[in-house]
């Protein structure tokens, strides 16, 4: 996660916008916090050209119905290390139960001068080896997040718009993909072609505190209430809702908050998000009498937690993957 106080300006600004310096006029706009200032200053840019490109990640569009499973993880460029327990991990590219699952990492760029020019070029290995990136030329920052759900979507309309399911979330989630292949394939009439957007569903109003990292104004977002929407730690949807998400974004203005925004165009296509018990992304709580956190048992049963990193996550996926493990009431 990018620290709070990065600025905007500099994270969306590129030859491809500029600052639209009428939101001067807002009221009460001299009040915000100046990276709140820069996001409405630059909340109009959605368009920046792509770094790393992979056209042909799902066989093209029209053999995208191929791929049942696409794993859309975000990252920030100087993430090497979880990128790579992932790929050896929960994302690994591979059939389960007979179907495909593949990956993409999504990310923009971080820092300047030197700095950017070297995270670019793990980039740019890491894409040589895997070919497995999604870049953008924005700044990776907090206040981003939603910039870079929107350009992944439009990204997939012209390149893997037949996907049957997506799972979305953070590189810092584990994964029982073996799970979340098993939920799926097991829904009742939906191959991915209705809707289904089901996560840790969250119904709060907007945080107003300036400081706070999650703050969205009033400037930004007059409603007292959020649409329910799942947490962006991680969740799964269909293909069409997918694309449906991608057409509803279209006539909503960005927020700085990319699960909340994700919740906005679901209700404006009249669409709910869904809670799901085997997603645990907040208040996961482990009693050390019965289970700790590093007892396989308890994630055998889940399809994601939330934060894993680089030494849990692989320790973890290999035990939760011994075919010798032994759960008590879940012995076979």
């Amino acid at each position: 996660m990018t620290p709070p106080g990065q600025n905007v300006s500099q994270a969306v600004l590129s030859h491809s916008c500029t600052r639209n310096q009428s939101v001067e006029s807002i009221e009460g706009f001299s009040s915000l916090p100046d990276r709140l200032k820069d996001f409405l200053y630059t909340q109009h840019c959605r368009h920046f050209p792509m770094l790393l490109d992979l056209p042909d990640k799902c066989g093209g569009s029209d053999r995208s119905s191929d791929v049942f499973l696409l794993l859309v993880i975000k990252t920030p460029p100087n993430n090497y290390e979880r990128r790579e327990m992932l790929r050896k991990t929960w994302a690994l590219e591979r059939k389960q139960n007979g179907v495909q699952i593949k990956r993409v990492f999504i990310t923009g760029t971080r820092g300047s001068g030197f700095e950017r020019e070297r995270l670019n070029k793990v980039l740019d290995v890491e894409q040589s080896q895997y070919k497995d990136i999604l870049q953008w030329d924005f700044a990776d920052a907090f206040l981003n997040l939603t910039l870079k759900q929107v350009l992944f979507l439009e990204w997939m309309e012209r390149h893997c718009s037949k996907v049957h399911f997506l799972f979305n979330g953070d590189d810092d989630i584990f994964v029982n993909t073996h799970n979340v292949v098993k939920f799926l394939q097991n829904l009742k009439n939906n191959d991915g072609s209705k809707h289904l957007f089901t996560g840790y569903v969250i119904h709060q109003p907007p945080i107003r505190d300036p400081w706070s990292k999650y703050c969205v104004p009033a400037q930004v977002y007059r409603e007292n209430m959020y649409p329910p929407y799942c947490s962006g730690a991680g969740f799964l949807l269909t293909g069409h809702t997918a694309s449906v998400i991608y057409n509803m974004s279209q006539s909503i203005s960005l927020i700085p908050v990319d699960d909340v925004y994700m919740g906005m165009c679901l209700a404006k296509a009249g669409l709910s998000a869904s809670s799901h018990a085997g997603v645990r992304v907040a208040n996961v709580h482990f009693d050390s009498k019965r289970v700790n956190d590093y007892d396989p048992c308890f994630y055998k049963e889940l399809l994601l937690v939330h934060g894993f990193f680089s030494e849990k996550m692989y320790y973890m996926w290999h035990l939760v993957n011994d075919p010798n493990l032994k759960c008590f009431g879940n012995d076979k």
